[in-house]
C-alpha cells in the first residue's frame, strides 16, 4: 500500500499502530449487521459450542458473537493492549463467563486438534495469508465445524494502475472472489455462502471514526514525524477507497469442514 512518500503499513512501529488502533471501536471494515449475516449460516451451535475468534482486536465482532449465539467464545490477538481492551468490555457487559481474551498469535495457536466448532476471523488472515490460514487452521475444527473471515479481494477483473500497485505493496495475495473461494475449496472446506461487506463497513464504521481519534492521536504525539506520517498513510488509504471502492472490498467467506 504504497503513499506519496512510498511508505507502507508494515513499516510503522507494532507499539504506535496499536495505539493508534486501539483508540477506534473497529480496527477494520465491518459491521454488526454483517456479523451476524455470517453467523445466520452457522448451523448446530449450542451452550457446549466453542468459537475461536482469531485476530479478534478489541473484540467488536467478539461481543456480537456472545451476544447472538449459545457458545463460548476465546479471543486471541498479538497485541496485549487489544486484549485488555476486549476483556474490560466483556466485563462491562457481564460476558466474561462466555469471552476469553487471550494473548498469541494466529500462526501459532496454543489450542487442541479438533477443539472447536467455529473459527472466525474478520480482517485479519491476511496477516499470515488466506490460503496459509486456511490451511493450519484447519486442524483445530471439529468434522462438520465452520470458518468465517474476512479477507481483501478484487470486486472486478481489470482495475486502474494506482490502486493494484497500492495493493500489491500491501498484499500481494489479494484476488477476485472466484479465486479465493477455488482456494478455500482446495484446502478442504465446502463452500457454505460469500457475500461482501457493504460500504459503510468501510466509512461509517472504519474510516470515519478515525478522523476525531486522528486529532486526539497527533496531539499525543506532537511533533512526532512517525506518528504524522502513519496519520497522513491512514488519510491515503481513506482516498483510495473513495476513488477506487467499486473495485476492491472485504468478502465474508463461510466454509464447512468436510473431513
Amino acid at each position: 500500500m504504497n503513499n506519496e512518500n512510498n511508505s507502507t503499513i508494515h513499516e510503522f512501529d507494532f507499539s504506535l499502530i496499536c495505539e493508534y488502533f486501539s483508540s477506534i471501536d473497529r480496527q477494520g471494515p465491518g459491521s454488526k449487521e454483517a456479523t451476524l449475516k455470517a453467523l445466520s449460516f452457522i448451523e448446530g451451535l449450542d451452550a457446549r459450542s466453542r468459537i475461536a475468534d482469531l485476530g479478534c482486536g478489541t473484540g467488536g465482532q467478539t461481543v456480537t458473537l456472545a451476544q447472538n449465539s449459545p457458545a463460548s467464545i476465546t479471543a486471541l490477538d498479538l497485541f496485549p493492549l487489544f486484549i485488555d481492551k476486549l476483556n474490560e468490555r466483556a466485563s462491562r457487559l457481564n460476558l466474561t463467563d462466555r469471552i476469553s481474551g487471550i494473548t498469541g498469535s494466529m500462526d501459532d495457536l496454543p489450542f487442541s486438534e479438533e477443539e472447536f466448532n467455529v473459527i472466525w476471523s474478520e480482517g485479519a488472515i491476511y496477516n499470515i495469508g488466506f490460503r496459509k490460514g486456511l490451511q493450519y487452521w484447519y486442524k483445530f475444527l471439529k468434522k462438520n465445524g465452520y470458518i468465517a473471515v474476512t479477507e481483501a479481494c478484487w470486486l472486478t477483473d481489470s482495475r486502474p494502475q494506482e490502486i493494484e500497485d497500492f495493493w500489491m505493496d500491501a498484499y500481494p495475495e489479494i484476488d477476485t472472489i472466484p479465486s479465493k473461494t477455488a482456494q478455500l475449496q482446495e484446502v478442504g472446506y465446502e463452500s457454505v455462502v460469500t457475500f461482501t461487506l457493504p460500504e459503510k463497513c468501510w466509512t461509517e464504521n472504519f474510516y470515519v471514526p478515525q478522523i476525531e481519534a486522528q486529532k486526539k492521536f497527533l496531539s499525543r504525539h506532537d511533533g512526532d514525524a512517525v506518528a504524522e506520517e502513519l496519520v497522513k498513510y491512514m488519510r491515503h488509504e481513506d482516498e483510495l477507497y473513495s476513488r477506487y471502492k467499486q473495485y476492491y472490498g472485504y468478502v465474508f467467506f463461510i466454509g464447512k469442514k468436510i473431513s
